[in-house]
């Protein structure tokens, strides 16, 4: 008994602290094995930041087009801004004796006289909308100018010039004949120039049929 208690004494004691540097220089080599390391963070940021800014620079870089967006019959039609002088809701238009039908009246805009078309009957679009929202929008070019009824403004957006397609197989005849595109999502961009250079719609329809 006495030498066995001897040996238990004599044994070499545990190093706690050691046993402790050791566990945690393990935890430490898993952490770094586990996770990046601070710099590796700073070039996987980095990386990621200049993945996320390649998109919006190639948006940007394309061609668009600002356009006024607005309703007529529950279609979605569009022109753009920069042929577009103003808006304003319509008021009291005067009718025109002996006109075509697409030419609504006449409207006085602080003294200036400005034919008012109707898109909707130069369309042949259905007779359905918003008559109480009416809006006239007025398009310019040099000295032309001409009010356009719109059933309702939607806005104004921008749209890239690659979305916008010449025209639609079931689009024929004089709409055609006044349409600049169509974006994949049915939105009529009506050319804004070929309407203003018209003698019929720019002169308030004083053209006979």
């Amino acid at each position: 008994m006495k030498d066995r208690r001897s040996s238990i004494v004599e044994a070499k004691p545990v190093d706690w602290e050691e046993a402790h540097r050791r566990m945690e220089s393990v935890q430490g080599a898993l952490g770094r094995a586990l996770s990046p390391s601070d710099e590796e963070k700073r070039r996987i940021l980095k990386a990621r930041a200049v993945a996320l800014g390649r998109e919006p620079a190639k948006e940007r870089d394309e061609p668009s087009a600002e356009v006024v967006t607005f309703l007529l019959a529950y279609e979605t039609y569009g022109l753009e801004s920069r042929w577009v002088r103003e808006i304003f809701p319509l008021r009291e238009l005067t009718p025109l004796p002996w006109n075509p039908p697409f030419v609504a009246g006449i409207v006085n805009v602080r003294g200036r006289i400005l034919p008012v078309i109707d898109i909707k009957k130069l369309f042949d679009l259905p007779e359905k909308g918003l008559p109480d929202l009416n809006k006239v929008l007025v398009i310019q070019s040099g000295e032309l100018e001409l009010g356009i009824l719109a059933d309702q403004i939607l806005g104004m957006r921008s749209i890239p010039l690659s979305l916008i397609q010449p025209s639609l197989p079931t689009l024929t005849g004089i709409r055609e004949d006044y349409l600049k595109g169509v974006t994949p999502e049915r939105l009529v961009i009506l050319d804004a120039e070929k309407i203003l250079s018209d003698p019929r719609l720019a002169a308030g329809g004083g053209m006979e049929e």
